[in-house]
């Protein structure tokens, strides 16, 4: 079976320098688009989601000169997490505890100063800049259409769709999110990323809606890009730059992050944030304080209690949606979460002053009862440490 699966990897790269040479791609180019198509295989995905760096274009984050905001390790007892840590591919997990690290782990040949990629967890930073851009007077309301700083959308699918629609992935945009469909609209966006075009044109280049916005909710990942774009259309200023200025630097990150980026230098913000476990760690316990983080109130306290209310036109006994932020159908007050295919999350549980940051490689993540498992585990160990 490995001799054959090399014989075919060989075969695809001589059909890729065929191809290449017919339609002027680079061999970079190829690289990228071979690392698509090989980003999950169970041999690679371990060491693919610890240097995305490797594999696509990316542009890194300067977390200035300022000194590393603490965490202070107070170990505690939880429950024993062998089995679902095999399970789930785990890699990294970080526990805190009022603030400090109640508990740290990684497995599968990781390391702590691995940046991981977020995948969706990224979309929860985006709608934290945009809270602090909101407040700062850079966006005027969240009720403005789109276009009013996006005009290269009109006449698309998202002409008509307020920023709320976005953020509550209600604008009624068809997307097909299948990761498993070599055909889908999402793999498709990741095919113009590898090859170096424009996610802003891909954005752009969607025509067709299923519903009218803010009808129902649907997960539509390419709505996140559209808050970056007009993001970067209200501020003149890449989002990039602003995140490293707005989030990056006043929360004193361990490590600098990196986005990765498409051809052009824009930063694939729904889903290509990359970081140490702990440095996912500290955003989650910067929103259980209400956005008040490392000696100062870095998002707005309303923003974060307005994006992770379960506000999205979701369906009644689902799981419940925010500004990119998640609600388990049976929430408490105070429990959201970010998550990330392939097993991604930072979770807050408020009342319990718990925050778990999770990087995993778990290409089973899509299975019935693996998100159930998931969010009974994180309750498990907040229910521990209370």
């Amino acid at each position: 079976m490995r001799r054959f699966r090399i014989w075919g990897l060989r075969v695809l790269l001589v059909v890729a320098v065929v191809l290449a040479a017919g339609v002027g791609w680079k061999w970079e180019d190829i690289q990228r688009l071979l690392a698509v198509n090989s980003l999950f295989a169970e041999d690679r995905i371990v060491g693919n989601f610890s240097s995305m760096d490797r594999l696509f274009f990316h542009t890194e984050l300067p977390r200035g000169t300022g000194p590393v905001s603490p965490l202070p390790e107070q170990p505690r007892a939880i429950p024993d997490l062998g089995d679902w840590v095999q399970e789930r591919s785990v890699t990294g997990i970080v526990v805190l505890k009022d603030g400090a690290i109640a508990h740290e782990a990684y497995y599968l040949g990781t390391k702590p100063e691995d940046r991981r990629i977020s995948w969706s967890v990224a979309k929860s930073y985006l709608s934290a800049l945009l809270g602090i851009l909101i407040a700062d007077g850079a966006i005027g309301s969240i009720d403005e259409p789109v276009t009013n700083y996006v005009p290269a959308l009109a006449g698309t699918a998202y002409d008509g769709a307020t920023i709320r629609n976005v953020l509550q992935m209600a604008s009624g945009v068809r997307f097909n999110e299948d990761y498993l469909d070599y055909h889908s609209d999402i793999n498709r966006m990741g095919r113009v990323l590898a090859l170096g075009g424009s996610m802003d044109d891909f954005a752009a280049g969607l025509k067709v809606r299923d519903r009218a916005p803010g009808e129902a909710w649907q997960y539509v990942s390419i709505d996140t890009h559209v808050l970056g774009m007009v993001i970067r259309g209200a501020t003149g200023r890449s989002v990039i730059e602003l995140m490293a200025e707005k989030l990056v630097q006043p929360m004193g990150l361990e490590a600098a992050p990196y986005y990765v980026t498409d051809g052009y230098g824009t930063a694939f913000v729904l889903g290509g944030l990359n970081m140490p476990t702990r440095d996912y760690a500290r955003f989650g316990q910067m929103f259980l304080q209400d956005g008040y983080w490392n000696g100062r109130q870095i998002v707005p306290a309303e923003w974060v209690a307005e994006s992770t209310a379960p506000s999205a036109p979701t369906a009644e006994g689902a799981i419940r949606y925010g500004y990119q932020w998640w609600i388990a159908a049976d929430a408490p007050p105070g429990e959201f979460f970010a998550r990330g295919i392939y097993g991604q999350y930072v979770y807050i549980n408020k009342p319990a002053g718990v925050v778990i940051a999770v990087n995993s490689a778990d290409r089973k993540f899509r299975e019935p009862g693996v998100f159930e498992q998931n969010l009974a585990t994180f309750r498990r160990i907040a229910a521990a440490l209370q």
